[in-house]
This record gives C-alpha cells, structure tokens and sequence, in this order.
C-alpha cells in the first residue's frame, strides 16, 4: 500500500526547528544550573535575550518585561523556545514572542492554558503587539494579575 504525501508539506520551518534546539538548550542549561543562583541565572538570560532582540521588539518585550513583574512579582522569568516567558509552579503563565523570530508582522503576548483569564466558552489567549499605549499598559497588567489569580 503506498501513501500519497503533500509535495508542499516540508515539515517544520527552520524558524521551528532553530526554535526547538533553543528549547533543548535552555532545558539543557537549566539542569545544569545550580539551584541557588537558577532564578537570578534564568532572569539574566531572559534580560541578555530581550537585549538581543532588533528594535522594534527589544523595547516591546522590554516594557512587557517590566509590567509583568511589576503586576505579578511571583512569576519567575526563563526563556521557553527562545522567548522570554513567566512562570508559576513550574508552568509557563504568560510569554512574548517577538516578530522578528518568527518573521511575523507583529509581535505576541501569548497566555498559557494555566493562566485563569477564563471568560465564558470563548476567551483570547494571545495578543498581537505593534506598539504599546498607556491603556496597553494597563490592560496588559490587569490580564497578568488576573492569569495569576
């Protein structure tokens, strides 16, 4: 029996694929760390990524940086797949995907399914980010403290 398979179909992009070996890096580099700097460690890596990041996504996913600590001071920050990401209980709540990774149009703040912004039946989980205005800001703190909640 023979299959036919979608000539169009190359599996993951390199984009994905560079995505995953950073994924196996960071999970590498985490059992390696020693358990009584991992949490300083793990922020300075996220810091170094966002340093890293073209413009216009470094000041976006630094000024996410700050308003998700600042709203939710009990998320650790790690770098999940490349992108900095906060975590509660070992679980990813929230994460900034920048445009430029991905070759998108716009950068994303995506939330995880651990994150309780549960609204009815139907409820975004992630956001697309050009740019940010104060009531951005705003909105972007309060879905934070209430994914934690």
């Amino acid at each position: 029996m023979t299959t036919k398979t979608n000539p169009k179909h190359e599996g993951f992009s390199a984009d994905e694929r560079a995505a995953m070996k950073e994924h196996a890096q960071e999970l590498k580099k985490a059992a390696r760390r020693n358990p009584r700097t991992a949490k300083a460690d793990a922020e300075a890596d996220v810091l170094a990524k966002i340093a890293g990041m073209p413009e216009p996504d470094r000041a976006l996913a630094e000024r996410i940086h700050e308003i998700v600590k600042a709203s939710a001071p009990e998320l650790t920050s790690k770098l999940w797949y490349g992108m900095p990401a906060y975590v509660k209980d070992g679980k990813i709540v929230c994460f900034f995907q920048n445009a430029d990774k991905f070759k998108a149009r716009y950068a994303t703040l995506g939330f995880n399914d651990i994150a309780n912004l549960d609204d009815g039946t139907m409820w975004p989980t992630a956001f697309a980010l050009t740019k940010l205005t104060p009531a951005d800001e705003k909105r972007i703190g309060e879905l934070v403290k209430r994914a934690v909640s």
